[in-house]
């Protein structure tokens, strides 16, 4: 009888406490409490639809004697959390948030889309199919913070990777639960630097790295990517010209005055490429056929030239990725940005708790250099792929910024063996986009996309990831 009575208050106090407690229910669902960080458990965040996942956000410092930490926003899987990888994505930039752009309006869960404080569920979230980790890297990026403002000058791709990998082993430390997950990596733009360094990074310390530092690194999938300096450049022009952005004869012009394997150009080369951006002045570059906000420009900023560094390296990486696209709705930028000020919202995502001194942006305005960027990162991948690691490119192809014939111009650069030629592939009954098969990786087009492929064409960007973490084929035929 006394041993019944105990089971029953037992059972009561259990029940008294997932009652209360939703987020307890959660942990035993789960299986072992995934995850265990309460401490940053997202609760109240202001318009937010309701959902059975959990999702967290906060700051992971990078090392004791440091003062400086970078800001996550981590969703569970929708269902299957302990059997469903773990997938980080990363923006590029240099210096855009994952935040703002892949969170809150690509492939997150919650998605900004109209100035008013609801967020709207996305039915394509990509933690539909995987544990989804975003990531605002390097410091001085979003509300990722130094207190040495210093570290804003020694930025650059060496740093960053650094930086995300002593993120990434912080992380597992606080979600130790993840640890024996499948770990995957995806990013878009500048990313095309970030996701293959930051790879290179874990694959290299995983040899030697003791038990609890050793991640389950499985493989890389980056979009619309800078890869390789001079067919990113070349690649560029030849897009602005086979889609009717610039005429014959500045096509021309550009062919004749510019030699991108050279690290310096002459000043009629400079002069061509100004010229040739001047023609995307008008339109959304980022996806030549959207159309562009006109709510925040003015009558002579409709007109005007996407900003240009001259230097056609730094042109290849730097100005114009802060002239990011928007979206289905292309003020869908500002509105994200008035969210993420939001007090109630920061103070949610247990974000800017340092007081930063100035507005977040989606693109940082505070980094003050960039030190260093190799040429190209095509030896990288081959260094992945020759891991046995899996290495997936896409490209959607409607961007201008970093079009398909750079990508395409990048892959043939590096001789691959063709493993299945060049098909269409399908989704819904429809053609999603073009794919070839090479020896260790897999390319694929998404049709009708902008530089931010998710946002245009979800279902097939969410089909495409589902194939690559199952590193199943892609569709060859429409039933």
């Amino acid at each position: 009888m006394a041993n019944s009575v105990r089971l029953f208050c037992f059972l009561f106090v259990v029940q008294l406490v997932t009652t209360f407690f939703p987020e307890a229910r959660a942990s035993e669902e789960h299986g072992g409490g995934y995850p265990l960080s309460e401490s940053d458990l997202v609760r109240g965040l202001p318009g937010q639809p309701d959902v059975k996942f959990r999702h967290y956000a906060g700051y992971i410092r990078l090392r004791e004697q440091d003062e400086r930490a970078l800001f996550y926003w981590f969703f569970e899987a929708q269902g299957g959390v302990s059997e469903k990888p773990l997938l980080l994505w990363l923006n590029g930039g240099p210096g855009c948030s994952s935040i703002a752009y892949g969170a809150l309006q690509e492939l997150g869960p919650f998605l900004v889309r109209n100035n008013h404080s609801k967020l709207v569920l996305n039915d394509y979230a990509w933690n539909k199919v995987a544990n989804l980790l975003f990531l605002e890297s390097p410091v001085g990026v979003g509300f990722s913070y130094t207190n040495r403002s210093s570290d804003l000058s020694k930025l650059g791709d060496r740093v960053t990777a650094q930086d995300s990998y002593a993120f990434l082993l912080k992380w597992f430390e606080k979600y130790p639960s993840f640890k024996s997950h499948d770990f995957y990596i995806a990013g878009e733009s500048y990313a095309g630097h970030y996701v293959p360094q930051l790879a290179e990074v874990i694959y290299d310390r995983n040899v030697h790295a003791p038990k609890g530092s050793y991640i389950n690194f499985k493989g890389i999938m980056i979009g619309n990517a800078v890869l390789n300096d001079e067919t990113d450049q070349e690649g560029m022009v030849d897009f602005a010209w086979s889609h009717a952005v610039i005429s014959d004869q500045l096509y021309r012009r550009v062919k004749r005055q510019c030699d991108f394997s050279s690290e310096n150009q002459t000043t009629g080369c400079n002069n061509a490429l100004s010229t040739m951006l001047q023609a995307y002045g008008d339109i959304d570059i980022y996806s030549i056929y959207s159309p562009v906000c006109t709510a925040t420009l003015t009558k002579s900023s409709l007109h005007s030239s996407p900003r240009l560094v001259a230097s056609p390296r730094a042109f290849s990486k730097h100005e114009l990725w802060h002239r990011l696209p928007s979206g289905v709705d292309p003020c869908t930028e500002e509105y994200t940005t008035d969210y993420l000020r939001r007090k109630d919202v920061q103070e949610a995502l247990h974000a800017n708790i340092t007081n930063l001194k100035y507005p977040y942006k989606p693109c940082s305005e505070v980094i003050a250099k960039w030190n260093d960027a190799p040429d190209s990162v095509l030896p990288v991948l081959r260094k992945l792929m020759k891991g046995g690691l899996r290495v997936w490119v896409f490209s959607g192809d409607t961007d201008g910024r970093v079009p398909v014939t750079s990508t395409r111009y990048s892959l043939n650069k590096m001789q691959l063996k063709e493993k299945a030629a060049w098909r269409a592939w399908f989704h819904n009954h429809q053609v999603a986009g073009w794919t070839v098969e090479y020896e260790g990786l897999t390319f694929a087009t998404l049709r009708g996309a902008g530089h931010q492929a998710p946002v245009y064409v979800p279902q097939q960007a969410l089909s495409l990831l589902t194939h690559f973490l199952s590193a199943s084929t892609l569709p060859s035929s429409r039933f």
